[in-house]
């Protein structure tokens, strides 16, 4: 058989003489062997392709939505071993082919990688094991766990994706594959115990997560309530009296008309799906978006749009006339496969509320089980709808804004996802846990709970727990249903829970610099913001065995409450595990917890299982009502003593918070370094680093020495500082006055 890879020179005389010697680099990488093609996409991602008269793929997919990425060919290895048999290697692995004109199977490819110090083999059966679990498109109706689906780690040390069945995306549109040619396309992740290469590969082949809006990651209300205008402005009001953040309030259904006598439905219902403002409650919308926007709050609408716009809507006319209709024509249906539907769709159903004020839309898509594929495609709606929803977001340079529910891999392009109406119980809330946990390993990077379950009995314990949880997810996101009984506003359930909750929204309100700059990591190195402990610490076999427990980007550790309490207190126990090689303080009480070690950790209410990692600064902000958007005029640094001599820094990422300017270098990283040598410690704020629009010029410092001694002598720049204790929380602090963001502060202690 005719090979279009050319041979290694010298090959036949290394045949002929049986000598070994060191093989030349690859001409090219794909590689290609005849009908069979090979991509080394990163040193632990394959691509295995076979086509009928090599007509392979290279649009991209859904799935497979980066082509520009591949492993250069002087990082590749490959030896002719002769008749038809090859030996490549990449820095990870060892990759023994044998060209038999067959597509890649078991009889002519093995891979070689290393696991638990060992060589192991992968082939491509795919028969898979001891996956470590991956999200779940939705808990709608789920009343307990259920069986969460794959991510790409596993304790095997491999995954595979079959793309072969996903529509290529040509000119921007999907379009069903050539069946008859291309029949083998294969994603190999053979990473062995390196869980964070596998992720790393997820995003050279499907993009990276992208950068969300930061008001994405704040404080959201959303209840299933018809609001009128008046009631919407005192939700906010009711933020702010009670002293509580909030950065987004939710408008669902409610907010347009429901006298829709035509369409499919949902749920029996035709009024689902609508777009034309509801006056009665709302009778000035425009007033009401723009009073929102002065109190700094953004708004987002819910969308069913199963059955698009219909005779009803105040323009459809004009709809239908763009989609060249006339009054005798019968109404459309709603097409995700027809760009000029959805475009005039977009055109006249989003765009006059946009263009009023909303900032993005909650795509609620419950149709799967009447529209489970784009017309004519293999592609799901709901995959379909969350690509065209994000893109239609990203307008006036604006990041992409989705909310919608979980459609698969790929999906993590579209953040963020929402997990459902799930039951209000504790095994729910013990299941979100473990689930949060294991989704970035699928892709699902950031999810947006019904904190306090979406329907159920009145329970405000657990919504406290609930929202202990929330406070460390990636939105602090309230839902309930049309329950009178359900309303999730932090106050009004008794001084007691109010008390508590209020605690974890402060808390969430000033940890937003730590959780906005591990966004951003996740954004350059695809590991996930809540993390399953495996990621960071798979080399200690308990990692393994931690389902309630995750770390919260690099430096937090956390196992909320998922059961309940006893006594006046409501006092709660959880099991923590603490990882060797590290120190851990608790957040709320400093106490100290050497790794190594399993705790059963109790607790009052207005506290739950979250620890501080030693010798690492934690970046914060003084408590504001708005903390997605108010500036960071004071950066506040959390910093307990690590267990032994250290050199640690953390990156402050800062940026407009909504616009892609990041993505053209319009940013700034400011280096956080903390030095530990014998009993002296130096934190050093370095030069910021970069810029961006509306950046600010100056800022002061207050670092937090919980663990700092008695009259211990603290300086700054050389010069001696005084040391002031918090009169609420008792932590001993010192305050650098404003300074310039472009200059170097060095602050040192004993310890």
């Amino acid at each position: 058989m005719k090979q279009t890879l050319k041979p290694i020179m010298m090959s036949a005389l290394i045949a002929m003489s049986g000598l070994t010697l060191s093989a030349s680099k690859p001409e090219a990488n794909p590689m290609v062997f005849g009908n069979s093609r090979l991509s080394i996409i990163t040193p632990t991602l394959l691509r295995l392709e076979y086509a009928r008269d090599g007509a392979f793929i290279d649009a991209p997919t859904l799935f497979a939505y980066d082509r520009t990425s591949m492993l250069p060919v002087d990082s590749i290895e490959i030896t002719d071993l002769g008749d038809n048999r090859y030996e490549i290697r990449t820095p990870a692995l060892r990759i023994r082919y044998h060209n038999d004109g067959f597509p890649f199977s078991t009889s002519n490819l093995n891979v070689f990688y290393t696991l638990n110090g060992k060589e192991k083999k992968f082939t491509n059966r795919f028969i898979t094991r001891n996956n470590l679990g991956g999200p779940v498109e939705t808990l709608d109706r789920v009343t307990g766990e259920i069986p969460m689906n794959d991510g790409i780690l596993s304790k095997d040390g491999w995954y595979m994706i079959d793309d072969e069945r996903t529509d290529l995306l040509v000119d921007g549109w999907i379009r069903p594959r050539d069946t008859d040619s291309h029949i083998q396309d294969q994603y190999c992740f053979i990473y062995g115990n390196d869980y964070k290469a596998a992720l790393a590969s997820l995003g050279a082949i499907s993009g990276k997560v992208p950068m969300t809006r930061k008001y994405i990651h704040g404080v959201w209300y959303c209840r299933y309530w018809d609001y009128t205008a008046d009631e919407f402005l005192g939700i906010i009001d009711g933020y702010d009296e009670n002293d509580f953040p909030i950065d987004n309030i939710v408008f669902d259904m409610g907010w347009h008309t429901n006298d829709a006598t035509v369409g499919t439905g949902h749920n029996g219902h035709l009024n689902w799906n609508g777009y034309t403002w509801n006056k009665e409650l709302i009778p000035d919308p425009e007033a009401l978006l723009k009073a929102c926007h002065e109190r700094g709050v953004t708004v987002s609408l819910n969308d069913h749009p199963h059955d698009g716009l219909r005779p009803h809507e105040y323009n459809y006319e004009q709809f239908a006339a763009s989609l060249g209709l006339s009054e005798d024509d019968p109404v459309p249906l709603f097409d995700l496969s027809d760009s000029t539907y959805m475009n005039r769709f977009f055109e006249y159903a989003h765009r006059p509320s946009e263009d009023m004020g909303v900032d993005f839309w909650w795509l609620d898509w419950q149709q799967n089980y009447l529209f489970p594929h784009v017309r004519g495609h293999h592609a799901t709606s709901l995959a379909w709808i969350n690509e065209l929803y994000y893109r239609d977001s990203q307008r006036q340079g604006k990041r992409g804004a989705g909310y919608s529910r979980w459609s698969g891999w790929g999906d993590h392009r579209h953040p963020i996802q929402f997990s459902g109406d799930a039951q209000a119980n504790w095994e729910i809330l013990a299941f979100e846990v473990r689930l949060t946990a294991c989704s970035g390993q699928g892709g699902c990077y950031y999810w947006a709970h019904d904190t306090g379950g979406f329907r159920g009995d009145p329970n405000a314990e657990l919504t406290t727990r609930w929202t202990q949880f929330s406070a460390l997810s990636a939105a602090l996101r309230v839902h309930s249903t049309k329950d009178k009984r359900l309303d999730r506003r932090p106050w009004i359930s008794g001084e007691k829970f109010t008390d508590a909750m209020r605690r974890m929204y402060h808390m969430r309100s000033e940890l937003m610099p730590y959780i906005y700059s591990s966004v951003w990591q996740t954004h350059n190195t695809m590991v996930p913001l809540n993390r399953s402990m495996f990621i960071d610490y798979g080399e200690q076999p308990e990692s393994f065995r931690q389902p309630q427990e995750f770390t919260f980007g690099d430096n937090i550790l956390a196992a909320p409450i998922t059961s309940p309490g006893e006594g006046d207190s409501l006092t709660a126990s959880q099991q923590v595990w603490f990882p060797a090689g590290e120190v851990w303080y608790d957040y709320f009480t400093g106490e100290r917890h050497d790794g190594g070690c399993t705790k059963n950790i109790t607790k009052p209410l207005d506290e739950f299982p979250m620890y501080v990692r030693g010798g690492h600064i934690l970046p914060m902000q003084p408590y504001t009502a708005r903390p997605a958007t108010t500036p960071l005029d004071t950066l506040v640094m959390l910093v307990y003593p690590a267990a032994g001599d250290t050199d640690n820094s953390f990156e402050l990422y800062e940026d407009d918070g909504i616009s892609l300017d990041y993505t053209r270098g319009k940013y700034t990283t400011t280096r956080l370094q903390y030095i530990q040598n014998g009993n002296r410690a130096t934190v050093t704020v370095h030069p910021a680093e970069g810029g961006y629009e509306g950046q600010i010029t100056e800022r002061s410092y207050r670092l937090l020495l919980p663990a700092l001694r008695d009259k211990t002598t603290v300086k700054i720049n050389g010069r001696r500082a005084k040391v002031e204790t918090d009169p609420v929380k008792g932590t001993k602090y010192v305050t650098v006055p404003k300074t310039s963001v472009r200059k170097t502060v060095t602050i040192e202690y004993s310890i």
